[in-house]
């Protein structure tokens, strides 16, 4: 197995072990796969001023129906 090359000052933003260069700026493949999931489900959000189309507001509507 290769010697991981560390990233001096940086830490890993899942373990906060010090990133490694081939996983910037994770420590491990692991690591990057674990906020790699997080995007998937939904766990992370960047928000915008944008205004879905209305194709978007129509299959939000019908997958979250708000219940009375």
């Amino acid at each position: 197995m290769a010697e991981k090359i560390v990233i001096l000052n940086t830490k890993c933003p899942i373990c906060g072990e010090p990133a490694t260069l081939e996983y910037k700026p994770f420590c491990s493949k692991h690591c990057a796969d674990v906020d790699l999931n997080r995007w998937f489900k939904g766990n992370y959000v960047v928000h915008t001023n944008e205004t879905p189309a209305e194709e978007e507001l129509i299959d939000l509507i019908q997958k979250n129906p708000k219940e009375d």
